[in-house]
């Protein structure tokens, strides 16, 4: 889709700009809160089934990935004291207006997955690979709590495999088949929405 490229990159190149001196005071806060390196760089399974680098802020200690893949609650103890507050208003996602112009991205689409989780798709739960992730998409916005729903779960890996990876997978095939450029507006308005109603 010609169009909906043509807007994700120029948006996101905008958001770059726009963005710029924000990033600049998010970087300090960083650096200041906790030793480690500014960006959290994870290799996620983008379109045609392919990996990629996605970029965050990071919201969690050094070597946090060694403890778990998942985050369990806002409150993990891995979680920084900035990285809390970026994590609340989805701030540690704005790196990914660097994925976006790459053509790594799109702002609304599946949200990308690690390889260790994609290994438990079935073979109709590919289609999704079919268009580029997002940022933001209609499982994302279902599941914008999902942090709270893992750190109730009595075994988290397991209700995430099980449930939520099925559950996201069936509103990401319902993307699919909705998709359009309105559509895709639509979806990016709420998600500011609740962002800023949180």
């Amino acid at each position: 889709m010609m169009i909906k490229r043509c807007f994700d990159f120029v948006f996101a190149l905008l958001g770059l700009i726009v963005l710029l001196p924000f990033f600049l005071i998010i970087i300090i806060l960083i650096k200041f809160d906790s030793p480690g390196p500014i960006f959290f760089i994870q290799t996620r399974v983008g379109k045609d089934n392919k990996d990629f680098n996605i970029y965050k802020f990071r919201t969690m200690r050094a070597e946090s990935d060694s403890k778990g893949l998942l985050t369990l609650g806002n409150h993990d103890s891995r979680v920084t004291n900035a990285g809390y507050i970026l994590r609340r208003y989805k701030i540690d996602e704005f790196p990914q207006l660097i994925n976006i112009i790459k053509g790594d991205m799109s702002f609304v689409g599946p949200r990308p997955e690690l390889r260790h989780y994609v290994n438990y798709y079935s073979e109709d739960d590919m289609r999704i690979f079919q268009v580029r992730p997002g940022i933001t998409g209609l499982a994302s916005l279902k599941y914008r709590n999902e942090v709270e729903l893992l750190e109730k779960a009595d075994d988290p890996e397991k209700f995430f495999i099980e449930t939520i990876i099925p559950d996201k997978l069936r509103y990401n095939k319902e993307y699919i088949k909705k998709q359009n450029f309105f559509f895709d507006v639509q979806l990016i308005m709420l998600t500011v929405i609740k962002v800023i109603t949180k």
